[in-house]
């Protein structure tokens, strides 16, 4: 998988892909990512990529000929199966997106700066949009470093056990049940039985059931979409 990153502050990365499951999935060439300073595309002499809103209005707008002028040139190496632009306003990111996110080969991620980018970017180079949570951010560096976490910790390989995924919250529609280890007991405190027990059965049923109540109590919204589909499927 190849993604592109598209941004005014490249260092913003340096961290989040510098180590765990990313940097791992970097070294074992399972995913490429390249971040591209959008400074470099512009025609301006101070590499400015904003600009004063038409209409009036407070802030600034990043331009859309840098931006236009970043994709054409990835585009020109390869074809991309999404160029996805980080806005609050997009659709919310849940674990389905991002497991079909982890089937495609090549993504572009746009982040925005400073009151948006020009609506015509929005209209004609984007093909998806992705928000994190309804918040606002400085930025889209924070969200496509986690749009980027959780697409690449799907890939094949990426994660020692290729079944941990699998038990992740979310992708059966529940949050996920409680773990322990060791040591089986700690100040008094104990691990459930059924757990200790060896019994593969109880076990699995055990975690159905507390993932379950979990969500019910937890995520009542979850809760009822997951009753919803359920019923839905028999």
């Amino acid at each position: 998988m190849n993604i592109d990153i598209i941004t005014i502050f490249p260092e913003m990365f340096d961290g989040p892909f510098s180590e765990s499951i990313i940097k791992r999935a970097v070294q074992k060439n399972l995913v490429n990512i390249n971040i591209h300073n959008l400074r470099d595309y512009t025609t301006d002499k101070h590499h400015k990529v904003d600009d004063y809103p038409f209409g009036g209005g407070a802030g600034m707008v990043m331009m859309i000929e840098p931006i236009d002028r970043c994709i054409s040139h990835l585009k020109s190496k390869r074809e991309y199966d999404e160029v996805i632009f980080l806005s609050p306003d997009g659709q919310l990111l849940n674990q389905g997106i991002s497991n079909a996110m982890s089937l495609k080969n090549n993504l572009i991620m746009l982040c925005g700066h400073y009151k948006g980018i020009d609506e015509r970017i929005r209209e004609h180079l984007v093909t998806m949009e992705i928000s994190i949570g309804d918040y606002v951010l400085s930025g889209g560096e924070l969200a496509a470093a986690v749009l980027t976490d959780s697409i690449v910790r799907l890939l094949p390989g990426v994660l020692g056990d290729e079944t941990s995924a699998l038990s992740d919250s979310f992708q059966d529609g529940l949050v996920s049940p409680p773990v322990y280890t060791r040591p089986r007991v700690y100040n008094d405190w104990e691990v459930p039985e059924v757990l200790l027990s060896g019994n593969d059965k109880l076990i699995r049923e055990w975690r159905i059931q507390q993932a379950t109540e979990r969500t019910r109590k937890r995520r009542p919204g979850l809760f009822d979409q997951h009753q919803q589909d359920s019923l839905g499927e028999q």
